[in-house]
């Protein structure tokens, strides 16, 4: 089932048919059930029906979003050529692909969050800035995947290219991140041949367009979910997403009025105009 939050409040699509939830069901509380679509489907019985979805929000609300990293190929030799553009440490990245340990980081608080259709922001200190398409999971309290959304990592490449340690500052910062369009809640694991396509609009043209399958990325997503929640708590459950297989030329960087749009066909499509903060 697809579970959407909207400003009328959670509302799932189940067999194309829209139902709203009673208020007393929250985002908080589906990702602290240790079963979080039973917990959706006990509460559609208190449900109403909708003609059509009202305005979104991110599918966010006390969960913290973090991030893995170089977890595809191509991921890894962008991260190195960047790296020694900027005189750091290319072999980082190259050991990190490889390692037993993943790369893990924090990214975002929900405040930090772009829904559907809101701006996402490019820093206005980095002049090399790119989004990175990344199917992301959600996990509940207890660990345990139950389900997708799509994920956008913004990324100030020269920033991060200047030295490892300034990665939280290429990373976190306000609408450094969009999620959306709506929480994919099941227990099924996505098709390995699951697409993720990335579309960057400027004005009536493509600026850049890729897409890669999910196969691509190295690490089992149950590992990767393991190692955040080693001696790590999330009471509310988090967001992990699970890094980029699709990175433009080193030629380009995002303009504000630009447009990301990304699909993962089983769940929809994140789409959000680009902006330079302030």
């Amino acid at each position: 089932m697809k579970l959407y939050c909207t400003v009328a409040g959670l509302v799932v699509s189940v067999d194309r048919e829209l139902r709203l939830l009673p208020r007393s069901v929250d985002l908080d509380g589906v990702f602290v059930a240790a079963e979080p679509e039973k917990r959706l489907r006990s509460a559609l019985g208190r449900s109403r029906s909708l003609l059509a979805v009202p305005r979104f929000r991110a599918p966010v609300q006390s969960q913290e979003v973090w991030a893995a990293g170089v977890t595809y190929q191509r991921s890894r030799q962008a991260r190195i050529m960047e790296a020694r553009k900027g005189g750091g440490a290319g072999d980082f990245y190259d050991r990190v692909y490889a390692a037993a340990r993943p790369e893990l980081f924090f990214k975002a608080t929900a405040h930090r969050v772009a829904a559907p259709g809101e701006p996402v922001r490019i820093r206005r200190d980095s002049r090399w800035n790119v989004p990175e398409p990344e199917l992301t999971l959600a996990i509940n309290a207890h660990g345990r995947i139950f389900g997708y959304t799509i994920g956008n990592d913004m990324s100030s490449r020269d920033i991060e290219a200047e030295n490892p340690l300034y990665l939280p500052q290429a990373k976190v910062y306000d609408r450094c991140a969009a999620l959306g369009p709506c929480l994919l809640v099941t227990d099924q694991p996505l098709a390995p041949s699951t697409e993720i396509i990335l579309d960057i609009r400027r004005g009536v043209r493509s600026a850049f367009s890729g897409r890669t399958p999910i196969r691509r990325i190295k690490r089992p997503l149950a590992e990767l979910a393991e190692f955040l929640f080693r001696d790590n708590a999330f009471p509310r459950g988090c967001y992990l997403m699970t890094g980029t297989g699709i990175v433009p030329p080193e030629a380009f960087s995002l303009q504000a009025g630009d447009e990301v749009r990304i699909t993962i066909p089983p769940i929809g499509l994140l789409a959000n105009p680009v902006i330079c903060a302030n």
